[in-house]
């Protein structure tokens, strides 16, 4: 799925797509479009204008176009794909069909030497703004200090994963992430947030950076040591205990009891 590792792979995409106008804009599907806006709006809003920037916070894949014209927002879900100029920027969803089919694109710009960048999303779980409020979300995981993260769990005696998949609180990480991320750093994703001793903050947060960049490395965040592990019977790969399946944060979760504490 494309969390925060996939995005950025769309966001290297899409700037092989800056610097060219936008001739015509295609939203067939009224329910993609977010915060009231319509086809015949986001027409008006980016037609002749260029791609000039292609940035990332989290999830949220953000396209500045060029004068005073608006940041496009894209948001992928667990199926959505870019597309540039035929290319995918992920070749492969593990929730999500690897099939290129038309009827799944969401939104098309042509653009004026007649390429095109896309959005396919069979399950429609992403969505297109314009002017997204970046600010709403919390520092992305792939930077994230000590002290960020440290603000980011606060008091909250929430369960340690689901405040870290919290996209007000940390932006980028998704289920799969969160799971690799708690098991590399030793850290029991049913803890208090607030639990966290100073040095196991110093710690997750170094390994919240260092597993993003190794992720992003291999291609996904589907690509983590514990992803083959993730099922009944599945061993811990550092230790060889059995995982255990929980639900936190009102996702399925597996983790290790022996070494995450």
């Amino acid at each position: 799925m494309p969390e925060l590792v996939g995005v950025e792979h769309y966001r290297r995409l899409a700037e092989t797509a800056l610097g060219r106008p936008i001739a015509r804009v295609r939203a067939p599907d009224p329910w993609y479009l977010k915060r009231g806006l319509d086809a015949r709006a986001l027409g008006r809003a980016l037609r002749g204008r260029e791609l000039v920037a292609a940035r990332r916070r989290g999830k949220l894949l953000l396209l500045d176009t060029s004068g005073d014209g608006p940041t496009l927002g894209l948001r992928f879900g667990m199926t959505g794909r870019l597309w540039v100029d035929g290319v995918a920027g992920v070749e492969e969803l593990i929730y999500s069909s690897s099939r290129r089919d038309p009827a799944w694109d969401r939104l098309v710009l042509d653009l004026a030497d007649g390429t095109q960048l896309r959005v396919s999303d069979p399950r429609r779980l992403g969505g297109v703004e314009l002017d997204p409020a970046e600010d709403r979300l919390g520092p992305d995981a792939a930077t994230v200090t000590t002290a960020e993260l440290r603000a980011a769990l606060g008091t909250s005696t929430a369960p340690l994963k689901a405040r870290l998949m919290d996209q007000s609180r940390l932006a980028g990480v998704g289920n799969l992430l969160a799971d690799e991320i708690l098991w590399r750093a030793h850290l029991s994703p049913v803890r208090p947030a607030a639990s966290l001793t100073g040095p196991e903050t110093i710690r997750l947060a170094r390994v919240i950076r260092s597993t993003v960049s190794l992720l992003s490395v291999r291609g996904g965040s589907h690509t983590g040591d514990l992803m083959a592990e993730r099922r009944p019977g599945g061993v811990c790969p550092r230790d060889g205990s059995g995982l255990v399946r929980v639900r936190a944060g009102g996702r399925t979760t597996w983790w290790c009891g022996s070494c995450q504490l």
